[in-house]
């Protein structure tokens, strides 16, 4: 019996491809290398760079929604295209923005940063310092990842700061205090990182002082804490501090102080949101909550007076009421309004309440479509300087978005359209309901032609973790190479995500995540039960999280698909929370160096239930090597495993993406036409 035979969930660490985990090893990048040109060789060629050179000519479009936000009075945008691959980051005027071809000032170029500098870089975030908002913060990342690079950048002169705050790459995040002044949550430093890799301190730094000079005004608690973050509040005088110590992905505690530090921490629930707004704060529960001789129920919304919160006054007012499919998504302060986004039956809705010394009054946002993905937010970065304006962004799987003003309780304007990439005439978009193994109605959204054949080439793909709700949406890409081809398209809302609330999320969580998949699986079968296709017609999507999913249903599901194609993964649940930031998840998935929890983990950790022998479909695992959220280790290990197993098994690694598919729309663009191709040439699809 080889290594790979043996029945290793009886011996879990017993793990032949630990050397493939070192990252830029020299035996682990010869494996690489190896399997990039295999995949590249198979399922490259001419097709493929002309259907990878039509994805990047409809992500490098001029008439592309450059998506805005506002500061100080001026909309900020970071744009790529063909010419900018890396990006420009720009800013325009409100008036200038509304017209067909609007004038930009480009305040950075980052392709001529990066050539310049000789360095991978991208732009990730942006912190400005209000009013005036002309200093910033700028985070550079090399090749897409997680960890950055903090730079002081002038806007008026369109340079960086010389001598000014300037950090070396890590994780964490900023927050200006004054124009001299930064509260910095960093893991830069010894002693400065949690065990996922994140910020344990807050530090006071001055300007010209050295980093490791300053001042640690907040250190999480725990040991085992996922991060810490400072947010400047200055919707009040003197400016207030929140600070954050995320004790793992779902709790957290939450204090108020000011620069000197925490003072008071606020007696909430772990794991509630918390928003607030001048002396008014709203509280949204995840679990039921008994104060005094009150019981609240889980995901209910609270609305009290942050003072008398805080003098012990528990009298809170009910905002919103959840129910079975009814559902918050978020919630936000926009000019004195708190902004409720709801989901009632996976319809959107939004509702917008004014709090007063009189009560709250509630109004619904009106002239937004119900039958379609809208996405509601502040138009401005900081709330203090909110007059409650708002965009959105209105789309369905045929619709292209458009990009949308609400001022005050206007009806929406319409600012920008996207252009429409593929050919929907003859396509409809429809809802069902699919029955799972316990009984459970999961829907899932099905669009295609009008007139199914019974044996459509169909793409499914779904998430079901860590809260996250899934909504179908206009995808250029898979429009263009899938659905215009003749193929269907299909999004499950399996459990684990937050479309329906907490107990649908906590469903598909720790032991739940085998219903997930048993969700998806069951959604597969619908479709073969409709007569929409047949089992060998199907292929499968699913990233990160949902590389659990689509592993699992490699190893448990192998009749109901085609082929495969899993990306930036997670897989071996083993060894997850000793790679990069996997320890802050064990709150979805549990702790494996617990025996009871390893004993669910093992029931879908496919790195250890795969065995040889199966009727396993094809499978097309990618990965990027600057992913420094979900470590590459469990792509390579899977993979090497599949294929010492013997099974028809397919790997791509490419240098730069992060936890994504690219750092520039070439890039992307390459990663996604590879994935199509693949399950297009396994379940029948025509691709030329």
């Amino acid at each position: 019996m080889s290594i790979d035979d043996r029945p290793t969930v009886a011996a879990p660490d017993d793990d032949p491809h630990l050397w493939l985990e070192d990252v830029e090893g020299e035996r682990p990048l010869a494996f690489v290398a190896a399997q990039n040109q295999r995949t590249l060789a198979a399922f490259g060629g001419a097709g493929f760079e002309r259907d990878r050179d039509t994805l990047a000519a409809i992500f490098d479009r001029p008439d592309n929604i450059p998506f805005v936000s506002r500061r100080g009075g001026r909309l900020y945008n970071q744009w790529k295209d063909a010419a900018h691959p890396r990006g420009l980051w720009r800013r325009t005027r409100l008036d200038e923005f509304r017209k067909a071809e609007p004038k930009w000032d480009v305040l950075l170029d980052i392709d001529r940063l990066a050539a310049d500098e000789g360095e991978d870089w991208a732009l990730n975030w942006v912190s400005t310092l209000p009013p005036i908002h002309e200093r910033a913060i700028l985070s550079l990342s090399r090749g897409g990842s997680d960890a950055v690079v903090l730079r002081e950048f002038d806007l008026s002169t369109k340079r960086f700061v010389e001598g000014g705050f300037t950090l070396t790459e890590a994780k964490g995040s900023v927050d200006w205090l004054d124009q001299d002044t930064l509260l910095l949550s960093s893991a830069f430093g010894e002693g400065m990182a949690t065990p996922s890799g994140y910020a344990r301190t807050v530090r006071l730094w001055r300007r010209g002082e050295p980093v490791d000079a300053a001042k640690v005004i907040f250190t999480a608690e725990n040991d085992q804490s996922v991060w810490v973050r400072a947010d400047v509040d200055r919707g009040v005088t003197p400016a207030r501090v929140w600070f954050t110590e995320g004790l793992d992905f779902f709790n957290h505690h939450l204090w108020l102080g000011d620069a000197q530090g925490a003072r008071t921490r606020l007696d909430l629930p772990t794991d509630c949101w918390m928003t607030a707004d001048g002396d008014w704060m709203a509280v949204k529960l995840r679990q039921p909550w008994t104060v005094g001789e009150t019981a609240y129920p889980a995901d209910v919304v609270l609305g009290i007076r942050l003072s008398a919160f805080l003098a012990g006054s528990r009298d809170f007012v009910r905002l919103f009421e959840p129910g079975p499919r009814r559902a918050l998504q978020g919630l936000y302060w926009a000019g004195g309004r708190l902004v409720l986004s709801i989901l009632d039956e996976l319809r959107p809705q939004f509702e917008l309440w004014t709090p007063s010394p009189q009560g709250w009054n509630c109004e619904r946002l009106p002239g937004l479509p119900e039958i379609a993905t809208v996405d509601v937010w502040r138009f401005d970065i900081e709330d203090t300087e909110s007059n409650g304006d708002l965009l959105a962004n209105v789309q369905d799987p045929l619709t292209p978005p458009s990009l949308q003003l609400i001022e005050g309780f206007g009806a929406p304007v319409i600012l920008k359209r996207a252009p429409r990439t593929f050919t929907a005439e003859g396509y409809v978009v429809s809802r069902h309901e699919a029955v799972s193994v316990d009984g459970t109605s999961i829907p899932y959204t099905l669009t295609g032609p009008a007139e199914q054949t019974g044996d459509a080439p169909v793409y499914m793909s779904a998430y079901g973790g860590f809260g996250h709700t899934i909504r179908p949406s206009y995808n250029a890409a898979l429009g263009k190479l899938w659905l215009e081809r003749g193929g269907s398209l299909v999004e499950a809302n399996i459990r684990g995500g937050g479309e329906f609330g907490t107990a649908w999320h906590d469903a598909g969580r720790y032991a739940g995540k085998r219903l997930a998949h048993d969700d998806f699986a069951a959604v597969a079968a619908d479709l073969v039960r409709r007569g929409v296709t047949v089992p060998k017609r199907i292929g499968a999507q699913g990233g990160s999280n949902g590389g659990i999913l689509i592993t699992n249903m490699l190893v448990r599901y192998p009749e109901r698909f085609g082929a495969l194609f899993c990306t930036i993964p997670l897989i071996d649940m083993r060894r997850y929370t000793k790679l990069l930031a996997g320890a802050s998840w064990i709150a979805e998935y549990g702790d494996p160096d617990k025996a009871e929890e390893w004993g669910w983990l093992q029931t879908y950790s496919a790195y250890h239930t795969a065995k040889p022998g199966q009727p396993y479909p094809p499978i097309l695992i990618a990965t990027t090597r600057r992913d420094d959220r979900v470590h590459p280790g469990h792509a390579r290990k899977m993979t090497a495993k599949l294929q010492a197993m013997g099974y028809d098994s397919w790997f791509y690694e490419p240098a730069a993406g992060g936890h994504g598919y690219g750092t520039d729309n070439r890039e992307r663009a390459s990663f996604i036409t590879l994935g199509v191709r693949f399950l297009a040439r396994h379940v029948g699809l025509e691709m030329g």
